[in-house]
């Protein structure tokens, strides 16, 4: 019998829904996110059938991270990274998601669970040669060292891509564009280190 004839239905659902934002957006669902697509009003509520779902050995969870549902068994023979959706290289937007994936195996190891891609909006970059159009791959990860070009998410769930400056009691967004100012936001999260740049020429 297969785990997941375990489950009861909302449990079940909850785990195709979060397998699905994992596959295909390359990071898990917040509570917030998994609440608001289900209906259910309490965090704690989410976190009931997210405790259910690792008991039964389907995801793991790293506690005090609000991105960290990843799942327990995952199949890498899919082609293509996952394009994860669109990030803003200018001011801040709610972030974009997708479905497709993007085939750069000639540049990058496909087979990697780690990598996941964006298109990128904006010239906030440029002086970093990333331009409005080009692909960014990003490495999964919740840490940047200081000046890494990050893809940073705020508490309001919005997203950009910038370099990354934690300072005292903020966090300077820093765009690589001599007219443009940084962004300041009081809490970001990492989701991820930009690793290359892919732009289509033709």
């Amino acid at each position: 019998m297969k785990t997941t004839e375990l489950l009861t239905k909302k449990q079940n659902l909850v785990y195709r829904f979060v397998r699905d934002k994992i596959r295909n957006r390359g990071y898990g669902p917040t509570v917030r996110e998994i609440g608001e697509h289900f209906g259910i009003k309490s965090p704690n509520g989410v976190m009931c059938h997210l405790k259910a779902l690792e008991k039964k050995g389907l995801i793991t969870r790293e506690p005090n991270m609000s991105r960290a549902i990843q799942l327990a068994s995952e199949p890498t023979n899919r082609r293509g990274l996952p394009l994860a959706g669109r990030i803003a290289a200018g001011v801040l937007h709610e972030a974009v998601e997708q479905t497709e994936r993007v085939d750069f195996a000639e540049l990058f190891d496909n087979s990697t669970k780690d990598l996941f891609v964006l298109e990128v909006q904006g010239d906030s970059m440029i002086e970093d040669q990333i331009a409005d159009g080009d692909y960014v791959v990003v490495r999964k990860q919740n840490v940047a060292t200081k000046g890494d070009i990050v893809v940073a998410m705020t508490d309001e769930n919005e997203a950009t891509l910038k370099r990354w400056y934690p300072e005292r009691r903020r966090i300077r967004l820093e765009p690589s564009n001599s007219s443009m100012k940084p962004i300041y936001v009081k809490n970001a999260q990492v989701l991820g280190v930009v690793v290359g740049v892919v732009r289509q020429v033709g």
